[in-house]
């Protein structure tokens, strides 16, 4: 009887073992093909997050010379604004 249980055992190790190292390729396949080779995912993603960088590297210089020049059209909307205001307040004192 002890023979048996003892094999038993055995074999009830033997199936883990072929099970883990079944599923343990599973996942080094999909890991694999994820970020492991120069084809991979991982790597097309990294290619294209590097041409979006490259192409839009020369924004922050850029950026601030917009900002510069949208700062200026807003006080020159501020003035035109003032004289709207100013235009307004002529032509309702002159209708009475």
């Amino acid at each position: 009887m002890e023979v048996i249980l003892m094999l038993a055992t055995i074999v009830a190790v033997v199936l883990l073992v072929i099970v883990l190292v079944t599923y343990l390729l599973k996942i080094i396949k999909l890991l694999n093909s994820i970020g492991g080779a120069g084809d991979s995912y991982l790597a097309k993603l990294r290619l294209g997050l590097r041409a979006i960088e490259t192409e839009t590297g020369h924004l922050p210089t850029e950026v601030t010379k917009l900002n510069k020049g949208l700062s200026a059209t807003a006080e020159g909307l501020v003035v035109v604004n003032n004289n709207l205001a100013e235009t307004i307040t002529a032509v309702v004192n002159q209708k009475v």
